[in-house]
């Protein structure tokens, strides 16, 4: 991604700094933070609750009390607004759809309050900061993953939402990378929104036609991962490897669920989305912005680049690992830390 050049790095922070107010009496240093989750049943958004209490604590960083939006986008709204009602000094979110998020963003813009994205990009700002990893790379890094280990056949793709730029990041790499690089591999894409249900009934759909299926792309094994073991084990091709018959099968998450399926060889990898630094990052920026503080691109001390992904929008991406038979116990991964 391309970097800005000083004069305009020093331009967009003062810019940053301008629209939201960001002067060191702009904001009561005993504000709290509001916190906004899109859904709360997926092991992977449970494990960032609980990560979001824990550095709330530790960061002496006080939080209203989380609000869950259940995946609808105009609750969403409803409820950012309620945490503005409520005082809030900074927002932590993550926009179910990027696109809708836009009348809060900008309701919060006019009352001043630094709003801090989490895991989802908005299409469009004002937004102070987006604390995310690269999601075309989730994509790619399976394209290549499921390249390497299966010659030719079919590949089924379990997508996320495309209303969310984090489905349309990781739908579009993974189509662009396996027809730039595996032309032998025909991708079936069944569009799941994220609820298992859909996942379910398309595999039922999907696999008695096409029994020759080799390999499953999971945007999602928070969500994912129990529906799609469940239709395999029902249509007897959940076969664990090495098994020559064994369907190849990549997710995202990294949650403890995944790495247990790594082990018993039902999966064989997955992106491990940091949870972890998605909540202390978050509330450090949240903070940090109700303090005064501003950023620019560039490099953090916390081993992430902070890129510049449209006019109005700065984003922190933080690293995330694929997981693999190879280094599934590692201890650093968050996963292995519940």
């Amino acid at each position: 991604m391309m970097r800005t050049s000083s004069v305009l790095t020093a331009a967009i922070a003062l810019q940053a700094a301008m629209a939201w107010g960001n002067v060191p009496s702009a904001f009561a240093s005993d504000k709290q933070v509001g916190v906004d989750y899109s859904i709360l049943t997926s092991p992977f958004w449970t494990a960032y609750d609980r990560y979001i209490r824990k550095y709330s604590e530790e960061m002496k960083t006080p939080i209203l009390s989380p609000v869950n939006s259940e995946q609808d986008s105009a609750k969403q709204i409803t409820d950012i607004n309620n945490l503005l009602n409520l005082g809030a000094g900074s927002l932590i979110i993550s926009p179910i759809d990027s696109a809708a998020i836009g009348p809060a963003l900008r309701q919060a813009n006019r009352q001043k309050v630094p709003v801090i994205s989490v895991d989802v990009s908005p299409d469009k700002g004002p937004v102070a900061m987006v604390v995310r990893a690269d999601n075309r790379a989730y994509g790619e890094k399976a394209c290549k993953y499921i390249g390497e280990n299966v010659k030719a056949g079919k590949v089924v793709q379990i997508m996320g939402d495309i209303v969310s730029v984090n489905g349309r990041d990781r739908t579009d790499a993974f189509h662009d990378c396996m027809k730039a690089n595996y032309p032998s591999l025909q991708v079936l894409d069944i569009p799941a929104k994220w609820k298992d249900e859909l996942a379910a009934s398309g595999l039922d759909s999907l696999l008695p036609a096409n029994p020759d299926v080799k390999a499953i792309y999971m945007q999602a094994g928070g969500v994912y991962l129990a529906a799609t073991l469940q239709a395999l084990r029902r249509h007897q091709m959940l076969i664990p490897a090495p098994n020559e018959k064994h369907v190849v099968i990549v997710s995202n998450d990294g949650i403890p669920q995944e790495y247990d399926s790594i082990r018993k060889g039902e999966i064989d990898a997955t992106v491990s989305q940091p949870a972890d630094l998605y909540a202390k990052y978050g509330l450090f920026y949240a903070k940090a912005f109700m303090e005064g503080k501003t950023f620019a691109v560039g490099p953090t001390d916390h081993g992430s680049s902070i890129v510049r992904i449209a006019p109005d929008i700065l984003e922190d991406e933080l690293p995330a690992p694929l997981v693999t038979k190879d280094n599934v116990d590692d201890k650093n991964l968050w996963g292995n830390q519940l």
